[in-house]
């Protein structure tokens, strides 16, 4: 494989295509490692979660010229002040991180990454710090085997519960066999609640751009009556929602859901519809309509959707949130990974 470096973002640009095809042959192929999504991160360095940083993208092609393999990275100072080469994503808002390469060759692409950095044209770092990789993902075994050779030293540290379901494309056997009777019962009848109520109640998935500002300004606005969210958006993370929101749905994979009372938005769900998934990224409420517990009854709306439409998996991401299991979720997590020459 021949390795370069990418270090501008109109250099990165002119990948855009190669990038997403070889993400979707990729062992993880998930939202967060799509070009637009990383684009429209670096723009605002994760709506100001980091104060500075610099573009170091490795790619591997083969000798041919076919796209082997990309490590999306930026150099930066990491929380506890080193110079760190770390994902592009990286922390807070982007779930799942990871290479991008085919599995038959991940494990090339990795050692040659790693003896890259060892060598003289390596930047200036103090370790490979990298966060939210997926426990099973194939880069994990395969960084620890290139560290090994090169004679890095490698920590791993859990992180977070991902808590998902698994769907079986069908409502009624979703609620029968994975929800426990009491959540069921529960489900059911805070749906029926809502649509008894007597004041209109509709649930719609936004499809045009030309409203979408608009509906992401609403979104926000529910997002925010929690306090703790308020807090979080920032007018820099503002900004990159919009943005990463606005390049989901120009790429066919955002999942933007509101439930509307007597014409209200009373609840709102982020999410990205991608490889046959639904990505829950972030969710908001308005408090003033809490007795028709909105957001439960949004979740079983979509979660009704995806058996209906054959997704595969509804994936709650990060976060241990009770509700989360309630609707029949289960675990799995995500690591951190320090590398040191």
């Amino acid at each position: 494989m021949n390795f370069t470096v990418i270090r501008t973002l109109a250099e990165m640009e002119t990948l855009a295509g190669e990038w997403n095809t070889l993400l979707t042959e990729s062992a993880s192929d998930v939202p967060f490692l799509r070009y637009e999504y990383l684009a429209a991160w670096w723009q605002t360095l994760g709506g100001g979660e980091w104060p500075a940083g610099e573009l170091y993208v490795v790619i591997a092609r083969h000798a041919g010229g076919k796209l082997a393999g990309i490590a999306p990275l930026f150099l930066t100072t990491n929380r506890a002040g080193e110079r760190a080469l770390m994902f592009l994503g990286s922390i807070e808002i982007s779930d799942y991180l990871d290479v991008l390469a085919r599995p038959a060759d991940l494990g090339d692409f990795l050692a040659g990454l790693i003896e890259m950095l060892s060598g003289p044209q390596a930047p200036n770092f103090d370790l490979l710090d990298l966060y939210n990789l997926p426990e099973g993902s194939p880069s994990l075994p395969a960084l620890v085997d290139a560290a090994h050779e090169r004679g890095w030293t490698l920590e791993q540290e859990l992180l977070q519960h991902c808590p998902y379901v698994a769907l079986p494309g069908d409502w009624e056997k979703y609620l029968a066999e994975q929800v426990d009777k009491k959540q069921r019962h529960e489900i059911r009848r805070k749906m029926r609640r809502a649509e008894e109520s007597g004041l209109p109640v509709r649930w719609y998935i936004v499809q045009d751009e030309a409203s979408l500002q608009a509906e992401m300004d609403e979104f926000l606005r529910l997002m925010a009556q929690d306090p703790e969210k308020g807090r979080f958006l920032t007018e820099s993370m503002r900004t990159q929602m919009h943005a990463a929101a606005r390049a989901a749905l120009r790429a066919g994979w955002l999942q933007l859901a509101f439930l509307e009372v007597d014409g209200k938005k009373a609840a709102g769900y982020l999410n990205f519809d991608y490889d046959n998934h639904i990505w829950v990224y972030n969710s908001g409420l308005d408090f003033n309509f809490r007795e028709l517990s909105p957001g439960w009854v949004l979740l079983g709306y979509l979660l009704q959707w995806a058996n209906q439409n054959q997704r595969g998996h509804f994936d709650f991401m990060r976060g241990d949130e009770e509700y989360k299991y309630r609707f029949g979720a289960i675990d799995r997590h995500i690591v951190r990974v320090k590398m040191r020459r």
